[in-house]
């Protein structure tokens, strides 16, 4: 695992909720603000180690609930489940599919509202829940599930750009002739 990888997905997760948190154009249009922080956790988990995604979960939950109206650190537990499931079954997912990656994206961007609102219920909190958190869970999710394709192929080119390539050597060279018999 390469380092600079992971802070640059520690440094995308930090910006992408601070332009969450300060630009209104999208939600202002939908009626809904699109969450990138799930879609992380997705690309972290299905190509990171448990020490990306456990510090993604944890910092990237804190900066979240430090810019909304949640309790300090209510949204890192939904995130870190929901990245953990993927991570244990990561070797069952087709994680190059543009579709599975939609899918999974739009199931993570689904889950995490609905886990950080069962833990607000459990700890007495009074979340605004009307008529029209349906619609915001909805665009929540497809919104978050079309991103997170696009997620995975700007951090795949971030992969190739600063991650070790190895390079596949055999000791067979294609234009060497090999000579049998007597000679």
């Amino acid at each position: 695992m390469n380092i600079v990888s992971s802070i640059i997905i520690l440094l995308t997760a930090y910006v992408a909720v601070f332009l969450e948190a300060r630009l209104g154009g999208v939600r202002d249009w939908l009626g809904a603000q699109i969450d990138l922080l799930p879609a992380l956790v997705v690309y972290a988990s299905l190509t990171k180690g448990v020490a990306t995604l456990a510090l993604l979960a944890v910092l990237g939950g804190l900066w979240f609930d430090s810019l909304s109206a949640n309790p300090t650190g209510v949204t890192v537990l939904p995130l870190f489940l929901i990245g953990l499931a993927i991570f244990r079954t990561r070797h069952l997912i087709l994680r190059e599919q543009t579709y599975a990656q939609f899918i999974i994206g739009m199931s993570a961007c689904a889950a995490a509202p609905l886990g950080t609102l069962l833990l607000l219920l459990l700890l007495g909190e009074t979340p605004l829940i009307g008529p029209g958190s349906l619609w915001q869970w909805l665009v929540m999710s497809v919104g978050g599930g079309a991103l997170c394709p696009v997620v995975f192929r700007v951090f795949d080119r971030v992969h190739r750009a600063f991650d070790y390539q190895p390079l596949a050597e055999t000791t067979f060279r294609p234009d060497r002739e090999i000579k049998r018999g007597r000679s």
